[in-house]
């Protein structure tokens, strides 16, 4: 059976439109997978760009470390030209110019026949003598200075230790450690004055650091403090009639000034603190001394 005309003709129509549509269909497939083809190279491209700069960055970092390592080892380094041939011409050109500019000079031989010769025309440097300490080794370089004992007590680390705070004239009061605790009650430590040697390198004694010594007469069973004369000032400086001078800043420890003056300063036969027989003294004051201690050392 036959199908009427206008039925087949609608039919070839919706067929005809489905080809179109199936045609419509498979170019926009193609597209998407000409699109997608492209997003991957693009990705691929990116992935490999940063390969590469990490690539760039490790080898820049091994050149480093070799020139590095050639340099610790003494392997000279050789800059290379940079730039364009144009720009290289000159240096090149200025580089063969060089031995013609050498050689026009005297030759090495000359040279050094020149300097000999100017050697022997220059005068000779005469020796100098080895420095010598100006100011002569002696009681003139103790900076010994009157102080005023504020207040004593023992110390916490060390039974035989005092530790003393003094006030020497100075901003403020220095720490003075002494081992008086055998010889001196700690009441007769409070509140007096004294003599005290103030330019020794401050040392730390038992875990507190003493800033100078009280001078005493000194034996092996007894120690009397020097008392200096009556109307002193904290500060005043005590001195020898014959040893003129001003006491060093510090004490060298090397150079063991401290250790050759020591021996003679002793008690006088009269209870006199003295340097070489000469009396030590507080100017417009008077002399120093012992209560009772008669020839013996002062330390």
């Amino acid at each position: 059976m036959s199908l009427p005309a206008n039925v087949l003709q609608r039919l070839q129509g919706r067929a005809a439109q489905a080809d179109q549509i199936v045609a419509q269909l498979r170019a926009q497939l193609q597209v998407l997978k000409n699109n997608a083809g492209a997003y991957a190279c693009i990705a691929e491209e990116k992935k490999l760009s940063d390969e590469n700069a990490v690539l760039k960055q490790e080898i820049q970092s091994l050149k480093t470390r070799l020139v590095k390592a050639e340099i610790k080892n003494g392997v000279p380094q050789v800059s290379l030209p940079t730039g364009t041939p144009a720009a290289t011409a000159p240096a090149a050109a200025a580089v063969e110019q060089k031995p013609v500019e050498q050689s026009q000079g005297p030759n090495k031989k000359e040279q050094k026949a020149a300097k000999k010769a100017d050697k022997k025309d220059k005068p000779k440097k005469q020796p100098q003598p080895p420095a010598a300490d100006a100011a002569p080794i002696d009681v003139s370089r103790l900076d010994m200075r009157i102080g005023f004992i504020v207040s004593a007590k023992k110390h916490p680390d060390a039974d035989g230790l005092y530790v003393e705070e003094v006030d020497v004239g100075e901003e403020k009061p220095r720490t003075i450690i002494s081992g008086l605790v055998k010889h001196i009650p700690l009441e007769q430590m409070q509140q007096r004055h004294a003599i005290f040697l103030l330019n020794l390198k401050p040392a730390k004694m038992r875990g507190i650091m003493s800033e100078g010594m009280i001078m005493c007469g000194s034996t092996p069973e007894k120690v009397e403090i020097i008392e200096p004369p009556a109307g002193v000032v904290k500060g005043e400086r005590v001195v020898v009639d014959g040893f003129p001078g001003n006491a060093d800043a510090l004490l060298n420890p090397k150079k063991k000034i401290w250790e050759q003056v020591q021996p003679d300063l002793k008690i006088t036969s009269e209870g006199l603190a003295a340097y070489k027989g000469q009396a030590w003294k507080v100017e417009g004051k008077g002399t120093c001394s012992v209560p009772s201690l008669r020839d013996v050392i002062i330390k």
